[in-house]
């Protein structure tokens, strides 16, 4: 039995249809667990150092801005999105500011990201004051307007969602994965949160702190966060050389491309980017201090 993949925009019946065949193969020993899994679209040339690490990717991108007035759930926020369909479905990543913050201060991760094939929403809060488990809520509504109600929805695999956010919205997307299992992965940056064991979280999770980060210090949030977390499927913890908190309100290469990689491999399931994230990284002036569960 051959299982082909679609490319139109039936996700769910896609889904249903591959693990119908599963299930049949089973019963009869035709097909092994392994065959009947359903690949990912996997989107862009190999990917290289220079291609992991440009300003933008090999995708051209548009942006809709989605009026807080539209939905209900979260603040509004602006999708980027790849024009380029022809490879099929995109994943899709959804990302929270953080205290006092709005979108406009983690809006560069829009293009960045969308140009390497992913739709990616980064979305305002209710109120600017929200705490993290209030950012979890609102990213996982979000989620849901870019998979039933956005104009984009046609363009995204609803099985292969992620989150990201800084500070308290990192605090909140750690919760967001704690509260829906069914995420693929998570990146926090320079998180915050009052509780400190995430060992129910089971999306793969890089870790994003700041060596010199004084709000949220790596001793008691991103470390800690970081330890608890299940070492199966994956988790990373990366600490920025000298960054403050604030790093990730800025255009930063190094989160860049451990953010795209990261996505890349368990969004898409996508083994080409394994290399840039397993062994660990030597030499880097940018990281100090690399943990992995590598291999992968």
């Amino acid at each position: 039995m051959e299982l082909k993949r679609s490319t139109g925009p039936l996700p769910r019946f896609r889904r249903l249809l591959v693990v119908s065949a599963a299930v049949l193969g089973l019963v009869s020993g035709s097909i092994t667990l392994a065959q009947a899994a359903e690949p990912a679209d996997v989107h862009g040339p190999d990917p290289t150092e220079e291609s992991v690490t440009a300003p933008r990717g090999p995708f051209e991108v548009a942006e809709e801005s989605v009026s807080r007035l539209s939905v209900t759930g979260f603040g509004g926020g602006t999708i980027y999105y790849p024009t380029d369909t022809t490879d099929g479905l995109f994943s899709a990543v959804s990302i929270s500011p953080g205290y006092t913050g709005t979108q406009d201060s983690i809006s560069w991760l829009g293009p960045r990201l969308a140009s390497q094939g992913f739709v990616v929403f980064t979305i305002d809060t209710n109120s600017t004051s929200d705490q993290p488990d209030s950012r979890a809520q609102q990213l996982q509504a979000s989620l849901d307007y870019l998979t039933d109600d956005s104009s984009v929805k046609d363009l995204i695999d609803p099985a292969r969602l992620g989150v990201m956010g800084h500070s308290m919205g990192g605090g909140g997307s750690l919760k967001a994965a704690l509260d829906n299992p069914a995420l693929k992965a998570v990146v926090p940056m320079t998180p915050w949160h009052t509780t400190k064991d995430f060992s129910g979280v089971g999306a793969p999770t890089l870790v994003i702190g700041a060596q010199n980060d004084t709000v949220a210090p790596v001793s008691q949030h991103s470390k800690p966060f970081y330890e608890s977390l299940p070492d199966d499927p994956g988790k990373a913890y990366l600490e920025l050389a000298g960054a403050s908190h604030f790093a990730p309100n800025t255009d930063n290469t190094t989160i860049a491309k451990f953010s795209i990689s990261w996505l890349k491999r368990f969004l898409d399931d996508d083994t080409r980017y394994d290399q840039f994230l397993c062994p660990p990284p030597e030499g880097d002036p940018a990281i100090s201090d690399y943990q992995s569960t590598c291999p992968y």
